[in-house]
């Protein structure tokens, strides 16, 4: 029996997913955990002094449940908050010192590839285009793909908590708030609608994130073990709800997790804007993102 153990350090989110391969191949999930660390809480440009604390502690927690687990074969990787940020060599510095984890940094465009090695483990996509969109706290990765190719990928600097701390800046969020981020969205991702014209698709895939929000939030999802699809026609009724609705009011609203009720807003005026832009007919949620696609790559390699 060989043990993986892959660490995946969002901007705001800390990852750690922990399998046992058997001499089959046959992987079984032995630990899964996530802290919500909120490295770009003071800004995406310098992880604060808390937020900074938070990291190192979630990691030093990580290295005990690995150690427990008997796990040597480890792999973490950093993300947009750590490739921003001006301290984030040296939160990986003291990362080292601190937990004993190694992190390595990875650019967006890798990023973006292993979002396909592990979606396409949850969905079978075949020889149809989908736009893979991984919606992070730094950043935002969308890959055109289908089974067996990716045709195209690229990582944006417009993850939630970058929108969240440059447009909410009222609650309920002002519409004056909305026009002015889907004015920065339309600028920032051209280069997205332009890859389109060649590379159609209506199909929109979420990797998990907001998107399992999403699914438990709008009704008559069809679901399977890795993935559900969503009925669109449900979303936009649900959008404008929560739109309306104060921190106190997500905060109260039991399918919206605690830890997401601040930035939900802006993550579902991103998604909304793709949908009519790119004219979505179908969204489909994948249970795998970039942790699951490492675990891959581990094993197989």
């Amino acid at each position: 029996m060989n043990r993986y153990g892959v660490i995946d350090l969002g901007t705001n989110t800390f990852h750690l997913l922990i399998v046992e391969v058997d001499g089959k191949g046959k992987s079984n999930e032995l630990f899964r955990e996530r802290i919500f660390v909120k490295l770009a809480e003071d800004g995406i440009g310098k992880i604060g002094k808390k937020a900074y604390s938070r990291g190192i502690n979630a990691l030093s927690h990580f290295q005990k449940v690995l150690h427990k687990h008997q796990v040597k074969n480890i792999n973490a990787f950093g993300t947009a908050a750590l490739r921003t940020a001006a301290n984030g060599q040296q939160f990986i510095n003291d990362a080292k010192t601190e937990s004993g984890i190694s992190i390595q940094l990875i650019p967006g465009t890798e990023e973006a590839r292993l979002v396909h090695v592990g979606v396409i483990q949850a969905i079978e996509l075949g020889h149809q285009k989908g736009l893979i969109m991984d919606i992070g706290g730094g950043s935002v990765e969308f890959i055109i793909a289908d089974e067996t190719k990716v045709y195209w990928a690229k990582s944006f600097p417009i993850g939630v908590a970058v929108l969240y701390n440059n447009f909410h800046q009222k609650e309920p969020i002002s519409i004056k708030n909305i026009k002015v981020l889907y004015k920065h969205l339309k600028k920032i991702l051209q280069p997205l609608f332009e890859v389109l014209k060649t590379h159609k698709t209506t199909c929109l895939i979420g990797a998990s994130g907001t998107f399992d929000v999403l699914e438990k939030i709008l009704p008559n999802s069809q679901k399977t073990t890795l993935s559900a699809t969503i009925n669109i026609e449900n979303f936009h009724p649900a959008y404008q709800k929560i739109l309306k609705m104060n921190m106190e009011e997500r905060r109260a609203e039991k399918n919206i997790p605690l830890t997401r009720a601040d930035m939900i807003v802006v993550a579902l005026i991103l998604i909304n804007f793709i949908i009519k832009e790119v004219k979505i007919k179908k969204i489909l949620v994948s249970a795998y993102a970039m942790k699951e696609g490492i675990l891959w790559e581990m094993k197989n390699s």
